[in-house]
Order: C-alpha cells, then structure tokens, then sequence
C-alpha cells in the first residue's frame, strides 16, 4: 500500500522563473480573457489569475477554458509563485459557470468531451503545487462554484457574492467535480440539498455553512473579497514555501483514504522536507530569535 501511495503523490518539483512577469494596464488587450499577473514590493511571490470575459459575465467557454489552461501550466512552472488568487476583471461576477449558448451548438459528443475538458481544468486547480485562493466579490455559479471548490481556500463578499451548484435548474447536474468536492467540504447530506434544490447562497451564507474561510462587507470598488484574498495570501507569504505545498499534498491526499494510509502519506511528506534549507533556517531562525529567511529550497 505504501509502495502505491508513494507512486501516486505528486510532489512539488523544482520550477524556474519566468521570462515576463506582471500585468498590462488594461487586463482584456489584445482580446485575452485571462490576464497573468505577478505582485511585486510586500506582494512579491502572490500570483493573480484575473479573469475578464465581460460580455459573458466570466462563463466557461473554449477560448476562456484553453486560456485558463495556459496560465496556470505557465505558472506552475514559476519557482517565485507562493499564493495564486483567482479574481474577477468584471464588477459584480466572479465567473457564472458554463457558456451555454456556445453549448447549445455544440453535438452530444461535443458536450461530453467539453465537460470532460472542464473537469480536468478543475483538477489542474486543485493539482497547483502553491496554495490557491477564490476571491468572489460577486455570482459564482454552477462551474463558477466548481472552480472556487477546486481552490485551497475561498473568500467572498458577504452580500454581493451570490453562488450555487444551479445545474439541477437548467435540467442538468454539476459536472466538473461539484457532486465530489462540495461533500467534501461540507458533508453529503448538506451537498445533497444544495445540489438538489439548486439554491443560492449569499457571501455570509455560504460561510456560516462553511463552504467559504470568510466573508466580508463589500465596498464601493466592489472588490472586498479581493483585498480579503491578497490579505491572506500575505499570511501565507512568509511561510516555508515547501513546507506549506507539502502540506497541501498530505492533506488532500490524506483526506481520500483511511488515516492510518494519511498517516503514511503525512510520513512521506515529512521526509521530502527534512533535508530542505528552508528547515535548517527556521531553526536556526527559532535558535538566534529572529525571523526566518525562507528562500524556497
């Protein structure tokens, strides 16, 4: 079993930087849906991906789903990215799931292959090595909740944040992870009744159920959850960046099997970390009673 375990983890590896970094002043130039953007100064090491497809309010469609695909194998193999935020470019949505006019001209075959593609995009979300945050300062619906399941942590505005797993509306069910991941985060008989009834939460609902960190007063920019999002990206900063992503491989590999087999996995993490510089410097960091210096090796 160990043996199977330790074939199947996958591990964070070494990445190189990137040859561009940072954002155009215009997110949407030159027709690009999703914008990459890399903080500097205090935020060096946060990661943005920023998604802009307003004439679709943010919906799942080919160009915005093969773009999504793109920045995040860009960014995956960026050694500096400690946190990536997933936002929104477009006022009062964060992403309203699927494109179904686009789906409408697609073939039975076409739509089976599409959500198969969509199911993957969210698995490659939850398969980043650093830590990912969902800020959600408006609707997150059906694939746009799946997408914010699919992240470490979630963030949203209390009041202006609206979000459900709809498909049952629409005579559909969800189809990218949302029938897995939301009884995961929840427990499955609370799943069972969102997911059956379709219903819609509010920012503060959502996170007196527990299926968002936190929830926040939104304010006039109509970015609250954002600036929630980069706030706890810079706790997150600071820390031992391979400590804390192999801390996310022992938790979500750990969480799909008994916990004696977690235990294991917990135990392989643990060695991958020992012989790091990083794990030297906090003690040594603790033995001189400064902070520690983490350079991510």
């Amino acid at each position: 079993m160990l043996r199977v375990l330790t074939s199947t983890l996958r591990f964070p590896r070494p990445w190189k930087p990137l040859e561009t970094r940072g954002c155009s002043s215009n997110p949407g130039a030159a027709g690009r849906e999703i914008q990459v953007c890399a903080l500097a100064g205090p935020n060096q090491g946060i990661a943005e991906i920023l998604m802009n497809r307003p004439s679709a309010r943010n919906a799942l469609g080919n160009v915005f789903v093969s773009q999504l695909l793109e920045a995040l194998a860009q960014l995956r193999e960026d050694r500096q990215v400690r946190v990536l935020i997933f936002r929104s470019g477009v006022k009062g949505v964060f992403c309203a799931g699927a494109d179904l006019k686009e789906r409408e001209q697609m073939s039975e075959a076409e739509v089976g292959l599409f959500v198969q593609r969509l199911r993957g995009l969210m698995t490659e979300i939850a398969a980043f090595p650093a830590p990912t945050i969902a800020a959600m300062d408006g609707f997150a619906l059906g694939g746009g909740l799946e997408l914010a399941l699919a992240c470490d942590l979630r963030v949203a505005a209390a009041s202006s944040a609206v979000m459900g797993l709809i498909e049952t509306t629409r005579g559909l069910l969800p189809g990218a992870g949302g029938t897995q991941r939301l009884p995961r985060c929840l427990g499955v008989a609370l799943a069972k009744e969102l997911i059956f009834t379709g219903r819609r939460l509010s920012g503060a609902q959502a996170q007196a159920l527990g299926l968002v960190n936190h929830a926040v007063a939104q304010n006039e920019e109509g970015n609250a959850a954002y600036h929630r999002a980069r706030a706890l990206a810079q706790e997150i900063l600071p820390q031992a960046p391979i400590a804390v992503r192999l801390s996310k491989v022992a938790i979500d590999r750990g969480i799909e099997v008994d916990i004696a087999s977690g235990m294991a996995i917990e135990g392989i993490c643990y060695a991958q970390n020992i012989p790091t510089r990083d794990r030297l410097e906090g003690m040594a960091a603790f033995r001189e009673k400064r902070l520690p210096r983490f350079v991510g090796e």
